[in-house]
């Protein structure tokens, strides 16, 4: 999957620069010999000091420890990443997230997906593109934040995403939790689609309706069926009244436009964990990333299962990686032979072949320090092989 890219980049504490450089647009599929437990096959790393060049001044509300950046931000920082589209090309659209952690410190974070691509060759990620997610048409009913009605981190927390056939995305909010429907150039097609229920901390506020879910628990994580028609938004925290750590995982037709009734439940390993991401394998079967909160020497539990729908309304479970033990063998990025991903929050994976999947993590820029402590993490994108065929839908393989 070669081809020319553009790199956008920009230096801690300088002015974001564009450079026209010749990168190679490569996925690390289909080139690794079996192995007999998950396996590191590559490794990139996107700083944490990147931003939007030319764009707007960001952080004006961000207080607290910074890891060494200076807030105000002079650009918008290329930074988040809490969901993954492939587009087949060798490049992803990649989802940043609500912006510095809450409603509150968030009003001049621009919601943006970003286009990437990595280039494993040189353990780098290139920037290639992007749009900002915007409302011209007035579908939000309530006040934005800003006149012009570009959305900002607070009028959503957005931190799922799938794209669809004609190019347009569904992304999964958590401040409803809604859905939202933007157009290929990122501009809102429809009223934010609420779940019955199920009531943000944000929503409540607004509403006066009482809260039935914890803050920041939304739709965190959000499948596809491979054939298009459904969407399966999986809630990150459980409903008021559910089984502590039980999770709801709807069904939401896309025909009709409206939640068709069905969903399941994921239960997680401990109520103090969190859903990452959730993607289709097929029909009936999903990648879920489950973890803890804990970053660097805290983080313990991180994982992937693959989880699967089952008549009494369950999903079973099974895993599939623990990203605290991987094998690296060629000791890729410079590290040892066991590889660990200690990130307080790892919210991307897509599956490249069937048997090699890519995770990134969410660096919750400048906050989070999970690789070095006192060090912003980068925003780090991994490949990996599995001892075993995930044997995929052919139709996620888009």
């Amino acid at each position: 999957m070669g081809k020319i890219v553009t790199r956008t980049v920009a230096i801690a504490g300088a002015v974001a620069l564009t450079l026209a450089v010749a990168g190679t647009a490569s996925v690390a599929v289909g080139h690794h010999n079996k192995v007999t437990k998950p396996t590191l096959t590559a490794w990139a790393s996107l700083p944490a000091g990147t931003f939007v060049p030319g764009s707007e001044p960001s952080g004006s509300l961000v207080t607290g420890n910074t890891n060494g950046f200076v807030a105000p931000f002079a650009d918008q920082p290329i930074q988040g990443f809490s969901g993954i589209a492939a587009n087949g090309d060798g490049t992803f659209d990649v989802l940043s997230d609500n912006g510095y952690g809450n409603q509150a410190n968030s009003g001049d974070f621009l919601l943006r997906v970003q286009r990437l691509a990595p280039v494993f060759a040189s353990n780098q990620v290139d920037v290639v593109g992007g749009l900002n997610l915007t409302d011209p048409n007035g579908f939000v009913p309530w006040k934005l934040t800003r006149a012009d009605r570009v959305l900002t981190g607070s009028d959503f927390d957005v931190e799922s995403i799938v794209k669809a056939k004609d190019g347009s995305y569904w992304i999964g909010d958590e401040f409803g939790p809604y859905l939202l429907h933007f157009d290929r150039g990122g501009r809102l097609l429809a009223a934010p689609a609420p779940l019955d229920g199920v009531i943000a901390p944000e929503t409540a506020a607004r509403t006066g309706v009482t809260a039935t879910l914890g803050g920041s628990k939304g739709f965190e994580g959000m499948a596809a069926s491979p054939d298009g028609r459904y969407l399966y938004p999986l809630l990150e925290g459980t409903v008021t009244g559910d089984t502590a750590g039980q999770l709801r995982f709807n069904e939401f037709d896309l025909r009709t436009r409206a939640y068709t009734g069905k969903r399941w439940t994921y239960q997680l390993d401990s109520p103090a964990h969190a859903i990452g991401d959730a993607i289709a394998v097929d029909k009936d079967r999903f990648l879920i990333i489950e973890r803890d909160n804990g970053q660097g020497a805290t983080a313990v539990n991180k994982k992937i299962y693959l989880a699967q729908k089952r008549s009494d309304g369950t999903l079973s479970k099974k895993l599939v990686v623990d990203l605290m033990n991987i094998a690296n063998p060629r000791k890729l990025g410079g590290f040892g032979t066991t590889f660990t991903f200690p990130f307080q929050t790892i919210e991307d994976v897509v599956i490249l072949d069937e048997k090699t999947i890519a995770v990134l993590n969410d660096n919750n820029f400048p906050f989070s320090s999970g690789r070095t402590a006192g060090v912003a993490d980068n925003n780090e994108w991994i490949t990996i092989a599995l001892p075993e065929s995930l044997r995929p839908d052919k139709r996620v393989l888009r």
